[in-house]
């Protein structure tokens, strides 16, 4: 990426403290997650179309949702939307496994090519499917990560959630206003939700809307 300094210094200006978070995002060239015609567009700290209606979102807000995550390097993390795969990656470095599911197969298949195949990474686990369910039989999960916005957390997202765990997530309805949330599970029957600020993600899709 061009100007890796100013790159992190930018992020730094915007309030992101962790420096594990600044140096995972610093050794990924971000162009290699878009479309070749998004490649000049990389470097912005912008949202990028990546096909099929979705996006990657901006370095930011990757960085801003990742820090919320307090990561330490040995949590086991569930991500609902791999998209282009680039905040697997980001948190691939940051954890010691991540399970993330992808609804589009077209998305799926490049984020498998790029995250795999080229990257070669051994503790990333894809799956295609619909993200509300969760991945039940590799729960729980110290963390989970929604990159798409539901109008309400799905309930099996939080019963995956180990107690002591956290989950970020973007939350409202598709032409309304969406909250960026930290849920923290605090016990069995007991969350806290914390709203971080306002955000605009994709919505949440589904498989099968009668579920």
């Amino acid at each position: 990426m061009r100007g890796m300094a100013s790159f992190l210094d930018a992020l730094r200006y915007r309030g992101i403290r962790d420096e594990r978070v600044l140096q995972a995002m610093a050794s990924l060239d971000r162009r290699r997650f878009v479309p070749p015609e998004q490649a000049a567009n990389a470097d912005f700290d912008a949202a990028l179309p990546i096909g099929h209606e979705q996006t990657i979102s901006q370095p930011f807000v990757v960085a801003l949702m990742t820090e919320a995550l307090a990561l330490r390097g040995d949590e086991r993390v569930l991500e609902i939307g791999t998209g282009s795969g680039y905040q697997t990656a980001v948190l691939s470095a940051l954890a010691r496994e991540v399970y993330s599911i992808e609804i589009v197969p077209e998305l799926h298949a490049r984020a498998r090519a790029v995250l795999v195949d080229e990257l070669g990474l051994q503790n990333v686990h894809l799956r295609r499917g619909d993200g509300y369910a969760g991945w039940p039989e590799a729960a729980p999960f110290d963390a989970i990560i929604l990159t798409a916005a539901p109008e309400r957390i799905p309930t099996p997202l939080i019963e995956q959630l180990a107690i002591g765990g956290r989950m970020i997530a973007p939350v409202g309805a598709q032409d309304g206003e969406q909250e960026l949330v930290l849920v923290r599970r605090i016990a069995e029957d007991d969350v806290v939700v914390e709203k971080i600020l306002g955000v605009r993600f994709v919505p949440m899709t589904r498989e099968n809307l009668a579920q």
